[in-house]
């Protein structure tokens, strides 16, 4: 029963495509002025391709120049996007869209099952203003967003004066011969509309997402998938809804296991609690006892989602200094609040630190698991350093935060905030170590960034700048923080709209995370250009991919948008 609920949910929800609030939303000078653009539009059904760098809105007739054929360069391996229009000044019934074959001139074939089409839901969202810290939705502009990706709509109807993107997906399979495959899609409508598709395959491959070199980071958050899906946490329901959600992440490239080993690692930032993967109990007698079968249970399942490089365990320095525990003397829940650094906090982490450490290298986990930490103060973070290597020296460590020069060679795994830069130096003595270096945005940053207001062609932006930085990747916090109807309303209690995820429930992709992996099949191809040039001294080429990556400057998004930026170098990578 609670399945089927959540289908009837998901159902619902979707069709309702929160037109109940869209009058209060609505500027009421959008409004006015759509009134006589919309007396310029057509009559009957009108349709463009467009480019999936661009927000489209839902009261507006689109001002595009009308484009009937998908034209687009292609390697194997690589998912490429577009968006078809639709819009319409009369209501317009059933439109429903068919995607065929593509095939070469020698017959050879790119199936219709590598292409994916998704109808763009439109959700809320609101702006960045002060970006950071708490806010009522009264105080901001809100209005509705393209971003929801429902690839299980198979249909629409149009209301008058509305304007609806389809999203186009299409997977070149790895083994497709190099050569231009043309196909078409049909859609119908108040007719049959045919558009035409012609994809050239680059005699170029990119990996499988699980060989990228592009370090992937979100963070993931199960308990979220539990309450949103109404199944009991850690059940085998839950269990199972939650595979899809990481399969996408596996197929995103995602090297990384988020795993919290003590409750709220971040405070109850969340709307929905993180709970421990650990149950710490103490016994009668003061001695400790660790129960990992759920860590186990979560860590195996996760790998067994393609998501197996490591395991950041999260955290020595939580946001509240406040572990949880069992206590058999009371039998209840206790709290440990002693200060990082002191004598009783050494105690209660050694003591655990040494058992866990005994039971990762049982499991043959232990080179692979990181003890992580988010933006903690640089005095705490050198008081864990110290005791975790007291306990093994071989334990590694991960930081999300500022660049600290004082520790950065304890940091096995250092992503720092989009303000700060690795010093070129470094940057190189660290690739030589076989360390990783990645950077991250949150809500402090108002671009590049992935809300759901941000740009499209930010996510992208973002595997160019990383390349040019000559970084590892890019880490954000939050792959599925779902807020308390996630399906319609993006804004949160804190940070702006869309902060707190990148999928939808449902297992349904968004604008965002599909650009996000465009940005890392873009750092992919770079990377595999500049070797290729360097190898074949083709240095006319080699200096002028260097040189367009020179234009990726976070401070330059103050004045060139990333769309124009992206327009002016992408040709580079398909020549």
């Amino acid at each position: 029963m609670k399945y089927l609920f959540f289908a009837l949910f998901i159902s619902s929800t979707l069709s309702l495509n929160a037109q109940d609030a869209s009058l209060a939303l609505q500027k009421k000078a959008n409004l006015s002025n759509s009134v006589n653009e919309w007396k310029a539009v057509p009559n009957g059904l009108n349709l463009s391709f467009a480019s999936s760098d661009t927000r489209f809105a839902k009261e507006l007739p689109p001002q595009v120049k009308s484009i009937n054929t998908w034209q687009a360069k292609a390697w194997k391996g690589e998912k490429i996007y577009t968006q078809i229009l639709l819009w319409t000044k009369a209501d317009v019934a059933n439109i429903s869209w068919e995607v065929l074959d593509l095939k070469d001139n020698k017959g050879k074939t790119i199936k219709s099952e590598n292409i994916t089409t998704g109808l763009i839901r439109y959700v809320i969202t609101d702006e960045f203003k002060n970006g950071c810290g708490y806010r009522q939705a009264k105080d901001f502009d809100s209005s509705y967003v393209a971003d929801l990706i429902d690839t299980k709509a198979t249909s629409a109807t149009l209301q008058k004066e509305t304007t609806q993107p389809v999203w186009i997906s299409l997977k070149v399979p790895q083994n497709t011969s190099a050569g231009t495959y043309t196909g078409s899609i049909k859609i119908k409508g108040d007719k049959t509309y045919t558009l035409p598709i012609n994809i050239t395959v680059l005699d170029k491959a990119l990996p499988a997402p699980k060989n990228w070199a592009y370090d992937l980071d979100l963070w993931q958050h199960p308990a979220s998938i539990a309450r949103v899906h109404q199944v009991e946490l850690w059940s085998d329901a839950h269990f199972t809804l939650m595979k899809k959600y990481y399969q996408m992440l596996a197929d995103a490239g995602q090297k990384t296991i988020t795993a919290s080993i003590v409750n709220e690692p971040w405070g109850h930032q969340t709307f929905d609690d993180y709970p421990s993967l650990i149950k710490w109990t103490k016994k009668k007698d003061g001695s400790w006892t660790y129960d990992y079968s759920l860590f186990d249970k979560y860590i195996s399942f996760v790998m067994s989602c393609g998501i197996t490089e490591r395991i950041n365990c999260y955290s020595m320095v939580p946001w509240k200094i406040a572990f949880t525990y069992y206590d058999e003397s009371t039998q209840k829940e206790a709290v440990f609040t002693d200060a990082i650094g002191t004598p009783a906090y050494n105690v209660f982490w050694k003591t655990m630190l040494t058992d866990f450490t005994r039971h990762l290298k049982q499991k043959n986990w232990f080179g692979k698991t990181y003890i992580a930490m988010d933006e903690r103060p640089m005095k705490a973070m050198q008081s864990v350093i110290k005791l975790l290597k007291e306990v093994d020296p071989s334990w590694k460590l991960a930081l999300a935060g500022e660049y600290h020069p004082e520790i950065e060679q304890d940091i096995d795994n250092y992503c720092i905030a989009s303000k700060w830069e690795f010093p070129a130096d470094v940057l190189q003595k660290r690739m030589q170590q076989g360390k990783i270096s990645t950077w991250y945005t949150c809500c402090t940053e108002p671009y590049p960034n992935a809300f759901s207001f941000s740009s499209p062609a930010e996510p992208v932006w973002m595997g160019w700048y990383t390349a040019g930085k000559k970084m590892d990747g890019y880490l954000r916090w939050a792959y599925n923080s779902w807020t308390k109807s996630p399906l319609t309303d993006t804004r949160f209690t804190a940070w702006p709209a869309g902060d707190t995820y990148l999928v939808y429930p449902g297992a349904l992709s968004s604008v965002r995370f599909e650009k996000l992996i465009e940005g890392a099949q873009d750092f992919e191809k770079i990377k595999y250009l500049q070797s290729a040039y360097e190898k074949n001294k083709q240095t006319k080429q080699l200096a002028e991919l260097n040189q367009a990556l020179t234009k990726f400057e976070i401070k330059s998004l103050a004045t060139t948008t990333a769309d124009d930026v992206l327009k002016s170098v992408k040709h580079l990578l398909n020549q």
